[in-house]
């Protein structure tokens, strides 16, 4: 019996010297030699920005000014987001009836419009509103924030309005300012003061660029900061994780790919260039002539196209292979472009306007993903920026005598009710989308007013006046067109002629 239990004990495992294997609940987690170099961090999100915001900054601004697609992007979402023009349609209705007030909506848009010009809007008075609304996108897109300061209380240019507005680059908020909270439980979060809540209380700004080192009256120690509320600041940028507190450039995930592509390009057009310059060497028994190819007792060479060198003797040229793979640069750089139409958030054929690889589907497929994401960039525009730049103004405007609104400090929210009109965009197929619009208004299912904002941020009242005028215009010209206004279907129809009618059978046969 003992050997017979000694044999089972060679055999039998012993649970307690198996330790059992531990394994994470997703293989994403799993720790392997393939993904030993996989670095993760729990930093929060400022903890990560803090370190790599200013370099994150000024290389998307040398790939801004010096790669053309990267110019293009920002360009291309400025102009969709914005376009020529955001144009304010005031809301204002009657306390009786619950009618659009015309009057007041237009005395207000009135004194907003004449209040846009770059003498009165701009404290720097360089650009009117909507090209500061352009500018205040572009820096949004480019550097990832923008920030707007709202100077109150100072008429600049022709103004009636003591409200002005400066904008102000990411740069000027000293991301590395540490003071002193006013209150237990805030803080200083790169150059913003926030409370408990995070909500900022305070903005820490440079009182001069801090790049702007070639000019003279450089601030001293104590003029360098100025300290500016949160209300009066707007701070324009993309918060996606949440705590977080500066904005991040929207083509931060694609640098390195577009730093790499443009030394690829420019590595293509050197050897696209060397090997197109066919050049000729001679070698002879004297050597090279006197000073052929020799400055300063150095020998000077290029690859200009056509040359001819000499060659002393014993000398030869080895000239490297040159040639490379024909057609591999345009599908990679087709590829580095989708990857910053990604990262950035709009479509390839927006960014490098190449439609050569669509058809009529996937160009109406990507036009309209692309809407999406504008319109959802317009929303935010008008919630972070024009409904706040508005309501400041309102208020003003009414406090200096601009606007003459007896009853707005007894019901403010009445007066302050506005629609903006953004951009709208063409259409792929021009014949198809109208139909597919005129159905959808017949149906009940969009209205015109939605129709018009869609095409190009129309009024429907201004186009209906517009109409109109134009109608009583060509009748008082004697003009006959061949549409005819408010007619049905049925209206539209050719009536037939009576007497071409066949005659109605009466049951009698002939």
């Amino acid at each position: 019996m003992g050997i017979v239990n000694a044999w089972n004990a060679l055999w039998e495992p012993n649970p307690k010297a198996i330790k059992p294997q531990k394994k994470r609940a997703f293989a994403g987690a799993e720790v392997s030699r393939l993904t030993a170099g996989w670095n993760t961090s729990v930093q929060s999100a400022d903890s990560e920005i803090k370190g790599s915001l200013k370099k994150l900054r000024n290389r998307s601004r040398q790939l801004t000014r010096d790669v053309d697609y990267c110019r293009n992007a920002i360009r291309a979402i400025t102009d969709n987001v914005v376009g020529t023009s955001v144009r304010l349609q005031a809301q204002v209705r009657k306390q009786r009836g619950g009618k659009l007030d015309q009057r007041i909506n237009d005395q207000i848009e009135r004194a907003w419009k004449k209040w846009g010009h770059a003498d009165s809007c701009d404290v720097a008075g360089k650009l009117c509103f909507d090209d500061f609304t352009r500018q205040a996108v572009s820096a949004w897109v480019e550097s990832g924030e923008c920030l707007i300061r709202l100077i109150r209380g100072k008429q600049f240019g022709d103004s009636e309005v003591p409200f002005a507005l400066q904008l102000l680059e990411s740069d000027m908020l000293d991301e590395d300012y540490q003071g002193k909270a006013q209150k237990k439980g805030w803080e200083w979060r790169m150059g913003v003061l926030c409370d408990q809540w995070g909500r900022p209380q305070k903005y820490s700004f440079f009182s001069r660029h801090p790049g702007d080192t070639l000019f003279v009256n450089q601030p001293t120690a104590e003029d360098r900061h100025i300290f500016v509320d949160a209300k009066d600041v707007i701070h324009l940028a993309r918060f996606e994780r949440p705590g977080q507190t500066r904005g991040v450039p929207w083509m931060a995930s694609a640098i390195q790919r577009m730093h790499h592509l443009e030394g690829y390009e420019s590595a293509e057009l050197v050897r696209a260039r060397a090997s197109s310059a066919l050049m000729a060497w001679v070698q002879s028994p004297e050597g090279e002539l006197s000073g052929d190819g020799v400055t300063d007792d150095e020998r000077v060479y290029d690859m200009s196209p056509g040359a001819i060198r000499y060659l002393a003797p014993g000398e030869s040229v080895h000239v490297p292979n040159l040639d490379a793979p024909d057609g591999q640069f345009e599908p990679f750089l087709r590829a580095m472009l989708r990857a910053l139409a990604a990262g950035i958030g709009c479509s390839y054929e927006t960014i490098s306007r190449d439609y050569s690889q669509t058809n009529y589907s996937s160009s109406r497929l990507s036009l309209l993903q692309d809407q999406e994401a504008f319109k959802a960039l317009q929303y935010q525009l008008k919630e972070v920026f024009l409904e706040r730049v508005y309501k400041e103004w309102l208020e003003l405007a009414v406090l200096a005598g601009a606007l003459e609104l007896p009853t707005y400090q007894a019901e403010p929210n009445r007066f302050r009710m506005a629609k903006w009109l953004f951009r709208g965009w063409g259409w792929v197929d021009p014949m198809k989308e109208v139909q597919a619009m005129e159905k959808a208004v017949r149906c009940g299912f969009k209205t015109q007013s939605q129709v018009l904002q869609e095409m190009g941020g129309t009024d429907l009242e201004e186009f209906l006046v517009a109409r109109k005028n134009e109608i009583d215009l060509a009748e008082a010209l004697n003009l006959k067109f061949d549409t005819e206004v408010g007619a049905t279907p049925t209206q539209t129809v050719s009536k037939v002629d009576e007497t071409s009618k066949p005659e109605e059978d009466d049951g009698e046969q002939t």
